[in-house]
């Protein structure tokens, strides 16, 4: 193959990643050879993925959160996991946010999850 694979599971769940996490959501995506998977768009989640990967993860994923959006400061975690293999290599990457509104705000309502 000319490509590298990239391949993984993107998922949404409840919960700090120090504990149990229920997973609320799931998707499939492949990047490599063409975009593919059980996500809803996968051609924009490759493409965010790919411009979100730096220095061996996904930290690029997160942008500053949008300071016009007010979230509520309760404490209701959410952690997003990214599991699989990313250009050739296995990868698993993963993020806890405070809540669901601080997850948009920082993941500034990107495609990916």
């Amino acid at each position: 193959s000319l490509y590298a694979p990239s391949a993984v599971v993107l998922s949404i769940g409840k919960g700090d990643a120090s504990g149990p996490v229920t997973v609320l959501r799931a998707t499939t995506l492949s990047c490599a050879p063409v975009p593919g998977g059980t996500h809803p768009a996968p051609e924009a989640a490759c493409a965010e993925l790919k411009a979100g990967f730096a220095g061996g993860g996904f930290g690029g994923l997160l942008a500053s959160p949008d300071p016009d959006r007010a979230c509520p400061q309760h404490f209701d975690p959410v952690t997003v996991t990214l599991d699989g293999v990313w250009e050739g290599a296995r990868t698993s990457w993963q993020h806890t946010f405070s809540n669901a509104c601080v997850m948009g705000t920082t993941l500034d309502g990107g495609e990916a999850f």
